[in-house]
């Protein structure tokens, strides 16, 4: 009976797979996660189906970044909270060293001709790559753009362009907005039997607290960073609006060129794209910048998978609490469109920028095989080339 339980893999296998994982892994959080099931689950026969179908549940349902948090939920599997945190640790160590020495390069040849031709082609191709993935997200998480779809999620689509009219005339990331939007939604189509108002009242004060507390550079950059960490649903992209506002409007910390070459960065980088934020942080305040960017951001991720794990299959059934990831998703979603629109309107500035994008946006749409990497590669030479050039 014991051998029965004992695992087919040791930690160290788990811990060299995600490390691996981290290091080779490109093309966004869904790619990742078929990665993971096609090693782990088809091919290694480490994880059952039924095992990873969880993760994969929790990981939708929690806030965080999907990959990352799926490969924490199958690290605790058969390791429990060692395993969790090995294996997270090891996913996000390779990238997280790669975006620092990005940054380091960034920094000393940021002002140079030939780094800023070579961001010049990067950025509009960025731009086209998060419209794609803003437009993907919007279908699968509350439908395709059509009058039954309209008709039958009209809450959830009114979310959708309330948080994208929103975010773009305040410029700001609405937090309050997205507990709003999961709370009523919740309400209109699945009231739970029992509430919590002590639990409720904790997160919009919780949430109030961080929007207004002042302090050093770094504290300032944990606790920003941890209040965008704890509500990226889905995709790591879903962070870009929280960040952007944050990063730009709020704190000043960045220019919006600044910015878009630091989601470019985390596109040409593998692992989870929510690594961006390393490079950021070391953007504004060095490598310890950096290090406390990444904690806190992957620290909520972290929580949210390990805490619910050992009683996720009673929280799964609970249909209030879908309805309420359901609702604050469709805000989330309509906060990145939004930033899109902003972002696009400050970097697309000339012809070769509107035609990188576009180009972006319709490879990615038309050939299917191609990934968000090599579209960032010939951009960076397209960019070289017209600056030289032209």
């Amino acid at each position: 009976m014991e051998n029965q339980n004992r695992p087919a893999y040791t930690l160290r296998q788990l811990i060299l797979y995600f490390l691996k994982l981290g290091t080779t892994g490109f093309g966004g959080p869904v790619a990742l996660v078929g990665y993971m099931h096609k090693d782990l689950v088809e091919n290694r026969k480490w994880i059952s189906d039924e095992e990873y179908k969880q993760g994969l549940a929790l990981a939708q349902l929690a806030p965080g970044p999907l990959a990352a948090q799926l490969g924490i939920y199958l690290g605790f599997v058969h390791y429990r909270i060692l395993g969790a945190t090995l294996a997270g640790i090891a996913f996000v160590l390779a990238s997280f060293i790669m975006v620092v020495l990005l940054g380091i390069a960034y920094k000393m040849y940021g002002g140079l001709p030939w780094m800023q031709a070579v961001f010049y082609g990067v950025g509009a191709a960025v731009i086209g790559i998060i419209a794609n993935s803003s437009y993907k997200l919007t279908t699968k998480s509350i439908g395709k753009f059509n009058l039954q779809s309209f008709k039958q999620n009209w809450l959830l689509w009114l979310f959708f362009i309330a948080a994208v009219a929103i975010t773009f005339f305040t410029q700001h990331e609405q937090v309050l907005l997205f507990v709003a939007a999961g709370l009523l939604y919740m309400f209109v189509k699945v009231p739970p039997k029992r509430i919590n108002k002590s639990t409720i009242n904790s997160i919009v004060l919780l949430q109030i607290g961080f929007w207004n507390y002042e302090s050093s550079t770094l504290t300032k950059i944990a606790i920003f960073f941890t209040k965008a960490g704890a509500f990226v649903f889905g995709s790591g992209l879903a962070i870009v609006p929280f960040l952007h506002a944050g990063v730009l409007t709020e704190n000043h910390w960045l220019t919006e060129q600044q910015f878009v070459d630091a989601v470019a960065v985390a596109m040409i980088t593998p692992g989870p794209v929510v690594i961006t934020v390393g490079f950021i942080g070391y953007l504004v305040a060095g490598f310890p910048g950096a290090s406390v960017a990444a904690l806190a951001t992957f620290l909520p991720c972290y929580l949210f998978t390990v805490l619910p794990a050992p009683y996720f299959k009673k929280i799964a059934k609970n249909t209030s609490i879908k309805a309420f990831v359901d609702g604050i998703t469709a805000a989330v979603i309509g906060a990145l469109a939004g930033a899109v629109v902003i972002i696009a309107i400050r970097s697309i500035v000339d012809v070769p920028t509107v035609l990188i994008a576009a180009s972006s946006v319709l490879t990615l749409i038309y050939v299917k095989k191609v990934q968000e990497p090599y579209i960032i590669l010939v951009a960076a030479v397209i960019g070289l080339i017209l600056k030289s050039f032209l």
